[in-house]
């Protein structure tokens, strides 16, 4: 799988940190309760087709990118850097 990220260009995957999904960047508030943070940090999803993922480059520039994908065919449509995603 090839990553487009917006600021090195089209890399391997292999240079990624592949983090989770993207609504990852959504955190409860401090003062949610316990049920929202449980369900935060150990509920996760696993959907076949277009997702949207939080990834690392760790080889590279060292940016956080949210990268659309599909997991049923592997076809990557983009990626953003995540601070755009998260304002």
């Amino acid at each position: 799988m090839r990553i487009p990220c917006p600021i090195c260009g089209t890399r391997d995957r292999r240079e990624f940190y592949y983090q989770g999904a993207a609504e990852l960047l959504h955190r409860p508030a401090p003062d949610a309760g316990d049920a929202a943070w449980d369900d935060y940090l150990h509920n996760r999803d696993n959907p076949c087709g277009e997702t949207r993922d939080l990834w690392f480059h760790e080889a590279g520039c060292g940016a956080w990118l949210v990268v659309t994908r599909n997991t049923a065919t592997h076809e990557v449509m983009g990626a953003e850097l995540a601070e755009k995603v998260a304002s």
